[in-house]
């Protein structure tokens, strides 16, 4: 089993409870998420794999995910960073924010630290992760995201208005 950290609306940690329950109760827990560029500007983006449990083949941000009970928001961003797309890179946390979204019969309701970086090595996803991935032009991105948001996960359409240049 998978737990995440239950948290306020000031990120204080109220305790830890199943993934799954969280999900289908809509219970505010911690999040993170990351966001890689290369030295061109271009956004690492990646589409969800058919292996998720939710928003599978949606295009989303380099990375997404939760810290464990007892572990850094920035030590899990590193470490899903290397699990999910196979490299590690200096990462520097930038802002947060709170999100609420319905995704059938779950709920993502998330205070999500956002971690940004710069890298322009060799990628290796993991195909469990990730079904594919691109380096997206940021203003293409943003008129995708207006034009075909169906495409993209609802956090990831929040996030990247948030990110300055």
């Amino acid at each position: 089993m998978e737990y995440v950290i239950l948290v306020d609306t000031n990120d204080k940690e109220i305790g830890i409870e199943e993934k799954i329950n969280v999900h289908i109760e809509g219970k505010l827990h911690r999040a993170l998420s990351v966001l890689i560029f290369n030295s061109e500007g271009k956004i690492l983006i990646q589409k969800r794999s058919a292996n998720k449990y939710h928003s599978l083949g949606l295009w989303s941000n380099s990375v997404c995910s939760h810290p464990r009970h007892n572990e850094t928001i920035e030590k899990a961003a590193h470490r899903r960073l290397k699990e999910e797309m196979g490299f590690d890179c200096k990462l520097t946390e930038s802002f947060n924010f709170i999100y609420e979204a319905n995704l059938g019969d779950l709920i993502e309701y998330e205070f999500d630290h956002v971690f940004l970086g710069k890298y322009d090595g060799e990628i290796n996803p993991n195909p469990d992760e990730v079904q594919d991935y691109k380096w997206a032009d940021k203003e293409e991105l943003k008129r995708d995201l207006k034009n075909n948001s169906q495409k993209y996960t609802p956090w990831f359409i929040k996030l990247i208005r948030e990110v300055k240049d």
